[in-house]
């Protein structure tokens, strides 16, 4: 029965779209020993991740010893073994700090996926602890506007959409001029991130609010970080919403069990979709629901 109440950007009824954050840069093996580092490791997780239920796979590009790579070379090797694994949407990121602009966007230049990540917005980015009470690292995240139409006119001169970043409500206010300017064309693809000091506080109130923000013909998903993640996944897929999950937002399947593969993580968040009434929805959903061009 169709839900009369309920809302274009909240619809409970549509299937819900995995993504896999396969890796991140900032974590290595000591850490999780799952994260993979050489092309045909990445190829392997997607593949895992793929038949698990994950229709779009978020890439940052490492060099084969595991340290963060922006070469057009990693990105290629990364991209051909995972498309040679299985069918899944592609989204490489452009974030990232010290690097010029045009490293940022080359791979997308070069190689083109259907996605690709847009930062909205400058932020304080840390990591807190309280028990010592102190900062684990704090920077500050710069993505101005002129960086940021910059790298939408790139991604729109080769049919890549953009995935808009978002870590507090004002981001998602950030893209209201650039839709008005006519460079942001629907539908807009929004990612809600929680979890990062520096940005929106992780509760549901605040997934509330930034959803409740987005234009007309807009989807979304949730990316929670570290141990906010499961409740604020539940809350998201609830509220008619997709979700991220992966290495590089949360290496645990439970408060005391660490992923042995991201395909786990993403099992996870396929049987909590079920278990609400809902269909997982799988790499064609996503083709279509964002009209995506590219693989």
């Amino acid at each position: 029965m169709t839900l009369l109440f309920a809302k274009e950007n909240l619809n409970p009824e549509k299937p819900c779209i995995i993504t896999c954050a396969l890796s991140g840069v900032v974590a290595n093996r000591t850490q999780c020993p799952a994260i993979p580092y050489k092309p045909e490791e990445y190829a392997a997780e997607a593949k895992r991740a793929y038949e698990a239920g994950a229709a779009a796979v978020h890439i940052h590009a490492r060099a084969p010893d595991g340290s963060p790579s922006y070469e057009v070379k990693d990105y290629r090797a990364i991209y051909e073994a995972v498309t040679a694994a299985c069918p899944i949407v592609i989204n490489f990121s452009t974030g990232a700090i010290g690097i010029t602009t045009d490293q940022k966007i080359a791979p997308v230049r070069e190689l083109k996926p259907a996605l690709a990540a847009l930062n909205m917005g400058s932020m304080n980015y840390a990591k807190y602890r309280p028990e010592k009470k102190d900062f684990v690292f704090e920077f500050v995240f710069p993505n101005p506007f002129s960086e940021i139409i910059a790298l939408i006119k790139e991604m729109n001169s080769v049919q890549t959409r953009p995935e808009m970043e978002c870590f507090d409500s004002g981001h998602v206010a950030n893209s209201f001029p650039l839709i008005d300017m006519g460079l942001l064309h629907p539908p807009h693809q929004y990612s809600l991130i929680m979890g990062v000091n520096g940005g929106i506080p992780p509760t549901v109130e605040s997934l509330v609010h930034m959803a409740l923000s987005l234009p007309p013909r807009s989807e979304w998903e949730l990316i929670g970080i570290s141990h906010h993640q499961w409740r604020l996944v539940s809350a998201a897929i609830a509220m008619g919403g997709n979700v991220r999950v992966g290495l590089e937002d949360n290496f645990y399947v439970e408060p005391d069990r660490m992923a042995k593969s991201n395909g786990e993580l993403v099992e996870k968040a396929a049987r909590m979709i079920r278990d609400q009434g809902r269909r997982v929805g799988d790499a064609d959903e996503c083709r279509k629901r964002l009209e995506l061009k590219n693989r």
